[in-house]
């Protein structure tokens, strides 16, 4: 059996109890942050020690790498990428060398990340950068349109998967709007349903056919008043039907603030919803066991959106990677700058 989950660690290396928690589990995959990660041996040593855990094939192996703020692998070791901002900056003079160096961008950090056994990206963030809003997605956004967002999120969800690393598309269906951050609230989009039809709701549309994608946790009043859309059939309904997303559908972290209840419950809640798979990332014991608790097993569906999402990737055609960072530092000089 494979669980429908994807768990964090709480360190570098596994503790013997970890180790027992996943054999005994079975989650689907794995995601990695800045407290996993201190040098490059260690991540292949964590990644390995993961994966034998679990006795699927098919093992996603998270991390949130999408450049600025958000970025879990830093100096000395890696690259500093650079936010999506310095990509629609460069685009709106540009559009050919914004797509082309944001293409690099990606193909780079997709060898960083199959290097150390990582498969899986956190990335594209499509979400619309919106005046008023909060600004948990700000300089995260390619754009504040469609018409921006989808040329850049396309160009790095193929660098990603040319390198080998299976995209997220994040988060569906749409975050810019919001007024506060999830991470510690609720936030409550209110605009009409033409509205967000019209505007946050089209990159994710337009970008459906990527393999895998995350949720918002945000309740929008037009699509159900009491449900976060991670818990929500209706919006779940609207990601699948009319968006268009026949991906693997994450959750995004279960234990954000935004969600409010027993882990439990509300692992059951996600996946009821429609969600594929819960997504728990910070590592604690007992919060995994409630998660575990109300888990069940991936669905045939789900296994076959896995099956199809690994499909896309390819083992990468060996390239130099000083080429390509040659190539993007005559398109972009201060791009690695501190």
């Amino acid at each position: 059996m494979v669980s429908a989950v994807i768990f964090g660690c709480k360190g570098e290396h596994l503790s013997t109890e970890e180790m027992q928690f996943f054999a005994d589990q079975q989650p689907l995959g794995f995601i990695l942050f800045a407290r996993n990660c201190s040098s490059p041996d260690q991540i292949r040593e964590l990644v390995a020690e993961l994966k034998s855990t679990v006795s699927h094939r098919d093992v996603p192996i998270l991390i949130d790498q999408e450049g600025g703020r958000v970025a879990r692998l830093k100096p000395p070791h890696w690259r500093a990428y650079p936010a999506a901002e310095a990509f629609v900056d460069m685009a709106r003079a540009s559009l050919d060398e914004g797509l082309r160096a944001c293409y690099l961008n990606a193909r780079l950090i997709a060898a960083d990340l199959r290097a150390l056994g990582i498969n899986t990206n956190c990335a594209p963030c499509a979400d619309l950068r919106l005046d008023g809003a909060h600004d948990i997605i700000g300089d995260r956004a390619f754009g504040r349109s469609a018409a921006e967002v989808v040329p850049l999120a396309r160009a790095q969800a193929q660098g990603l998967m040319d390198g080998g690393v299976m995209p997220v598309l994040k988060h569906i269906p749409g975050h810019g709007r919001a007024l506060a951050d999830s991470h510690f609230e609720l936030p409550v989009v209110g605009e009409a349903l033409e509205v967000l039809e019209q505007s946050d709701f089209v990159p994710f549309k337009q970008l459906a056919d990527l393999p895998m994608a995350m949720t918002a946790h945000i309740r929008y009043s037009a699509i159900d008043e009491e449900q976060p859309a991670t818990l929500s059939p209706r919006a779940i309904a609207l990601i699948r039907e009319q968006i268009g997303f026949d991906g693997l559908l994450m959750s995004d972290d279960i234990s954000m603030k935004a969600l409010k209840g027993d882990l439990a419950e509300l692992s059951t809640h996600a996946l009821a919803a429609g969600c594929d798979v819960v997504l728990h990332c910070n590592g604690d014991l007992p919060e995994m066991s409630r998660v575990a608790a109300g888990a069940q097993a991936l669905s045939a569906q789900g296994l076959a959106r896995v099956k199809r999402a690994f499909a896309t990737i390819a083992y990468p055609a060996q390239m130099d990677m000083a080429l390509l960072e040659a190539e993007l530092d005559v398109l972009m000089p201060k791009l690695y700058a501190a």
